[in-house]
């Protein structure tokens, strides 16, 4: 499947150019401030941090309500530099409040002052605080024409994205990778108390299933020691499995399957290694003990986001992926045509992809589909008929998307389609018509989470090499006086509201399971406070289904937008902990009642346990089940 993000290195290679693979030591990672010395500031920050309060302060009812802008913060950082090296950067400064609180007579209170300093408040904007991990590189079964061959990244991933190099520097150890993100967040201003987890790397399924539990497992591990306060990375500093000797990139046309051939044949090597052995191996009673710890965490997991493709997806699987605690997959299914899918070479067919979804819909997971506009054989028009399926068949409609135009990179074996002439990138217009058309057919329902593939543009051999296309989009349809409904484009974020101006919505439609419903908090401007999803089955699971789930109503999602804040943080203008939560819950548990449900089961993150026990739900084997009044 096509991943998260992902740019190209430089160079291609023939077998003969293959060098020994290593493995590489791992150095322990910093978050953004860690080096830096406050008491050596002491004097200069302590008037900064003085300034800024005042400056603040003295505007009194007008004073900025969210992250100060640069032309506000400014004139304080030149009145107060650093001494011999600049300006300090917003980081040192929370760092340097935050290690001198307990000694200074500091007016504004950490968390406000923090929120007043916060970068990229974005980043948390939905809510949570996500935390992005990638899993080591390993064979893959899939061999897409669109997919590069970074033997260094899981397979579909490349090695100069950030997120890549994060993963690449602490060795793709899960324990530093999540450790790591999480100490950035909070050294910028971030609450770190609700973390969701994104575990990309292709097909997770396809990896052993030690590997997927003790992968797991160490996330939690981390969340778990961030939480207490604990850091354990000099513990988790050792030796790692490293391809970083191998030249980075294999070329399609040149060795077909090579990423596979090169990979596989490092893992056979070393299968009886003491690296092998020792780490990389955990079972599911480990991971439930790291489980339970993290429902009375300061630091708790509210999502478990895997990938895997639909030819993956059975009854044993999604029996997996939920003992792993995972509420959320993300599904490649790239196209709805069969015919685009064998051009491709995807290795699955469309009657896949209904399976998958039936499944993992049946079991209460929320569904994020990728899907891939001009691939080989497709036009813009076909492509737009063929989103256009997406939610007229009951078989499909998901809760979430990712739209990536496909862009070609040296590596992939699309290169060999490109200079024959058999595929060639859609030009800006072409290309914008389609993403006009996605804007405006995505029902409200779905959130479209990503428009555009995160590639740097000096790696795109041919393809779109602009990343605001999605802002290109929405212009594009309000010249037009269209109207888009999608969820991102509605959330909240930091806009603030007045609680009794929330109205309840619910959207209905069918799906292969039964009937859905979407049930919505907005404002009088239709802005999203917070939603959730209630699936009503029609008729009995099939066998080998979660028999826990037996005649229940489904709780797929309760989610409340808005700036992230802190557990049992409580804010009079934005959504977070103002009860909308609950309240979605009362009404979810109401529809159900009346539609003649005696229980009500909620597919619940580890760390939302404890919430939803709060609100009557008793603890089942996989779920946790409110059962309902007559």
């Amino acid at each position: 499947m096509q991943g998260e993000s992902a740019e190209p290195s430089s160079g291609s290679a023939s077998p003969s150019d293959l060098r020994p693979l290593t493995i590489a030591r791992v150095s322990k990672p910093s978050g953004p401030a860690s080096d830096f010395d406050v008491q050596a500031h002491r004097e200069a920050l302590v008037a900064l941090i003085r300034a800024i309060e005042a400056l603040v302060l003295g505007h009194g009812s007008d004073a900025p309500q969210g992250p100060l802008s640069a032309a506000f913060l400014q004139p304080i950082l030149r009145l107060h530099p650093r001494a011999g090296c600049g300006f300090f950067s917003r980081s040192e400064i929370i760092a340097g409040y935050r290690a001198l609180l307990a000694e200074e007579p500091f007016q504004l209170g950490e968390r406000r002052f923090v929120a007043y300093l916060q970068m990229r408040p974005v980043r948390s904007q939905s809510g949570v605080t996500p935390i992005t991990v990638l899993t080591k590189p390993f064979p893959c079964p899939g061999r897409c024409v669109f997919c590069p061959n970074d033997v260094r990244m899981p397979k579909s991933y490349l090695s100069i994205e950030p997120g890549c190099q994060r993963a690449e520097a602490n060795g793709f150890d899960p324990y530093l990778q999540t450790y790591q993100r999480l100490s950035a967040f909070h050294a910028i201003g971030h609450a770190t108390d609700k973390a969701e987890l994104i575990v990309l790397g292709g097909t997770f399924s396809f990896y052993p299933e030690p590997y997927q539990i003790w992968f797991i497992k160490r996330c939690f591990d981390a969340l778990n020691d961030f939480g207490a306060g604990l850091d354990r990375r000099s513990e988790a500093d050792l030796q790692r499995l490293s391809l970083s000797g191998v030249t980075t990139r294999l070329h399609g046309r040149e060795l077909g399957v090579g990423y596979n051939k090169v990979v596989g044949k490092w893992l056979q090597d070393h299968a009886g290694s003491d690296l092998l052995r020792d780490f990389e191996h955990a079972d599911f009673a480990e991971l439930a003990a790291a489980q339970r710890q993290n429902e009375t965490s300061r630091t708790r997991n509210v999502g478990l986001v895997l990938e895997t493709r639909p030819d993956h997806v059975d009854a044993a699987e999604v029996l997996r992926l939920r003992r792993l605690g995972c509420t959320k997959v993300q599904l490649g299914l790239q196209s709805l045509s069969d015919e685009i899918l064998a051009k491709n070479q995807r290795g699955h067919d469309v009657a896949a992809s209904r399976r998958a979804m039936h499944l993992l819909r049946q079991a209460g997971f929320k569904l994020l589909v990728h899907f891939m506009p001009n691939l080989l054989g497709a036009t813009p028009e076909s492509d737009v008929q063929d989103f256009a399926r997406m939610f007229q068949d009951a078989a499909f409609r998901p809760d979430e998307l990712k739209v990536y135009p496909c862009s070609l990179v040296e590596s992939a074996e699309l290169m060999r389609h490109y200079e024959d002439g058999s595929w060639h990138p859609y030009t800006d217009d072409e290309l914008l018509s389609v993403l006009t058309q996605v804007l405006l057919l995505t029902p409200r329902y779905c959130r479209l989470s990503r428009m555009v593939r995160d590639i740097s543009s000096e790696d795109i051999v041919a393809g779109n090499r602009r990343s605001n296309f999605r802002e290109v989009a929405k212009d594009a349809v309000r010249a037009n006086a269209g109207q888009v409904e999608e969820i991102r484009a509605r959330e909240i974020r930091e806009t603030h509201f007045a609680g009794n101006d929330a109205a309840l919505r619910t959207t209905g439609y069918q799906t292969s399971v039964g009937d859905e419903r979407f049930i919505e908090f907005v404002t009088p401007e239709d802005r999203l406070l917070g939603l959730c999803r209630l699936a009503l089955p029609s008729e009995p699971a099939e066998p080998g289904a979660m028999p826990e789930l037996a005649g229940t109503a489904l709780l797929r999602e309760v989610h409340v937008y808005g700036a992230s804040l802190a557990l049992g943080q409580k804010h009079d203008v934005k959504p977070q902990h103002t009860g909308l939560g609950r309240r979605l819950v009362e009404e979810a548990a109401r529809i159900a009642s009346a539609a003649g449900y005696a229980d009500l089961a909620v597919i619940s993150a580890i760390g939302t346990r404890d919430y939803y026990r709060k609100l009557g739900f008793t603890d089942g084997e996989l779920y946790q089940h409110l059962a309902l009044a007559g």
